[in-house]
This record gives C-alpha cells, structure tokens and sequence, in this order.
C-alpha cells in the first residue's frame, strides 16, 4: 500500500531542484539520495529517484535522477509523491503513527466532536495537527493534550491546555 509522503509546491533554481511540502514524518528516510519515490501525471505513474535532499526554510528540496533542468520538472509542481507505507527501514515505536493514520480521524474534547484532521505539520519540537471542523484548530501532538488515539475507529480524544482552542 502507498501513503503520500509530500506535494511538489514549486521548482527552485534551475537546475531541477524541486520545494516539497512534506506529508511524512519520515522524511529522513524517505527523502534520502537513493529512496525512489512516484508521481502520478496524465495518468501515468512515474517513478523519481532522489539524488539529492536538504532543507531550506522549512521545505524539503529534492533532486531527481535524470531531471537536471527547470523545463524537465516544471510539469510536476502541485503533484502528489507517493511511496510504499510499508518501508523497510521504518519501525514504528510506541505512540508514533504514520500521517495518513491520523489524517482522517475526528478529534473529540469530552466525547465533543471539534473537527477532523485535515494536515500535519512538522515545528521540530513537535508535530502539529490542523483540524478542521466549525472552526480549525491547531493541536500540537503533546503527551499533555492528546490522550488517546484509535486508529481503528478514527477517533482522537484530546483534553485542551488553557487557550488552545479559543477564539
């Protein structure tokens, strides 16, 4: 089964780099020179190896195998890129997910529905769910805040720090 790991936001340079906004929590390995990752376009499925990752203001620029000029890439911006969830180097430890797990589910507060998670972003302290329902919500995924997850029911149970979720 494949799992997005990140959306091509723009190119960058010209040279082929491309920004990648990750959708993973894995991108130390999954962006790595050598990973291949897939990119559907006009209905095809193309398979890009990374040769080169760094970071840079908070996205990921990647380097593909064979696409060393901005016309070579430029078609792919806003695409999604794929990989096989089941990676052979990943092993989830206690209380770590993967994204597309957690993206879906509906967060409660006292068995109140507040919204769904709609995307995951990375501070470096912390990961930091956006959930969407009457009003969108960031949840930081804290031991102090989230409580209890079931994958299974898609169901998150959060008990909110002072002031995260007002106005």
């Amino acid at each position: 089964m494949e799992v997005e790991v990140g959306k091509i936001v723009n190119t960058h340079g010209i040279k082929g780099e491309v920004k990648v906004q990750s959708h993973s929590d894995f991108t130390d390995i999954r962006f790595q020179p050598g990973e291949v990752l897939e990119v559907e376009h006009k209905g095809r499925r193309l398979n890009l190896t990374v040769t080169s990752h760094r970071l840079h203001k908070g996205l990921h620029m990647l380097k593909f195998e064979g696409y060393d000029n901005i016309n070579d890439i430029e078609h792919l911006k806003g695409h999604m890129l794929y990989q096989e969830r089941d990676h052979e180097e990943i092993e989830l430890g206690e209380h770590e997910y993967y994204y597309s797990d957690i993206i879906g589910c509906t967060v409660f507060v006292e068995d109140e529905p507040i919204g769904r998670v709609v995307e995951i972003f990375e501070t470096g302290a912390n990961d930091v769910w956006i959930v969407k329902g009457d009003k969108e919500h960031l949840i930081p995924y804290i031991e102090e805040v989230v409580k209890q997850i079931d994958i299974e029911g898609h169901r998150i149970d959060i008990t909110p720090m002072e002031g995260l979720l007002s106005e």
